[in-house]
């Protein structure tokens, strides 16, 4: 291989690489490959008869620029890892390497926005297009955009999370020409790859992050707007009213993590319906002094209510997500035998 650095293709870099690595630390490295890679790469060392050392440093020291580069990317974003690239190594060179890493990375549209507070994207989309608006938050991490979402006017959430749920694939021009408007104020760089996003899911992660006074009324106005699609965002979410669908065994389960404050707050202004199922599945002793409490106990805010009502249903979620309770949202594969 006596090839200059500049000729020699990926394959023939990261197989120079590994043989400066040493076997050791090579084994590592293919630890983390597929059975493809590995054939590759074992293939193409084998191929390697003598290496320059003015090759193999230049090898050496673009895989020490590039893995800089990702770091600065994970510590700021692109725009960081630039800026700290051209100061360090000079414009042209900086440019390169970041062309090759985000050609393999595919960083997603708005990569930047979130990284920001959401104050201050709310601040700088709050007057856009509901459908700019839903575009940039379908972008968002869901915590993230679900705090936007609770901040915004209650005339447009509804239609911003309607918007967010029949999303289609949208083209890299409009993604582009968005993010040009955000990158002057919040300072990072842009994408230019079809993608996807949107949908119901997005919108149920969305409104699994807003607070239960937001998410009542966007699904109350979806009801009226939308009534499939309210009902089908209905079925993929879980709020407090709906611990009357789960079975005993998890309702059990469930009060064993609950903090007994939440829980007599919630069950003061519930259904008659969750008070029974919740009392049905207390020991008689842990029933009555519930009911106890509940009578002595005097006015309360409602803010109150939805908040422990907000870490009851927290912690429901977190209980399916490791498999611990079953929520049935509808479908013959939630049938529980």
């Amino acid at each position: 291989m006596a090839k200059k650095e500049a000729e020699m293709t990926g394959r023939q870099k990261a197989a120079l690489l590994l043989i400066s690595l040493g076997p050791e630390l090579s084994a590592q490295v293919f630890k983390h490959l597929d059975e493809d890679e590995m054939e590759k790469l074992t293939l193409e060392i084998s191929g390697v008869k003598k290496v320059e050392s003015e090759v193999k440093d230049q090898v050496i020291e673009e895989f020490h620029n590039i893995a800089l580069a990702q770091d600065y990317i994970s510590q700021g974003g692109i725009g960081y890892a630039k800026t700290v690239l051209e100061k360090a190594l000079g414009k042209d060179h900086a440019q390169t390497i970041i062309n090759r890493l985000t050609s393999s990375l595919q960083v997603r549209p708005f990569d930047f926005a979130r990284r920001a507070d959401p104050a201050q994207v709310l601040n700088f989309i709050q007057n856009e297009h509901p459908q700019t608006i839903a575009l940039i938050l379908s972008y968002l991490e869901p915590e993230q955009a679900g705090m936007i979402l609770s901040s915004l006017s209650q005339d447009v959430q509804a239609d911003i999370a309607k918007r967010i749920a029949t999303m289609e694939s949208t083209s890299p021009e409009v993604i582009s020409e968005i993010e040009s408007v955000l990158e002057r104020k919040l300072s990072s760089t842009v994408t230019q790859d079809f993608t996807e996003t949107g949908g119901v899911d997005a919108v149920v992660e969305v409104l699994n992050g807003v607070d239960r006074s937001t998410e009542k009324t966007i699904l109350d106005t979806l009801e009226i707007q939308d009534p499939e699609l309210a009902e089908e965002i209905r079925k993929r979410m879980f709020v407090f009213e709906d611990i009357v669908t789960l079975d005993n065994r998890s309702i059990q389960r469930i009060i064993r993590d609950l903090e007994n404050e939440d829980l007599i707050l919630s069950m003061k202004v519930s259904s008659e319906e969750v008070k029974e199922i919740l009392f049905q599945n207390m020991s008689s002793r842990m029933a009555e002094s519930f009911k106890d409490e509940m009578e002595i106990m005097g006015p309360v805010r409602l803010k109150d209510v939805e908040e422990a009502q907000s870490r009851i249903v927290s912690t429901i979620r977190r209980l399916e997500d490791a498999g611990e309770i079953i929520i049935a949202r509808g479908g013959g594969d939630d049938i529980i035998v």
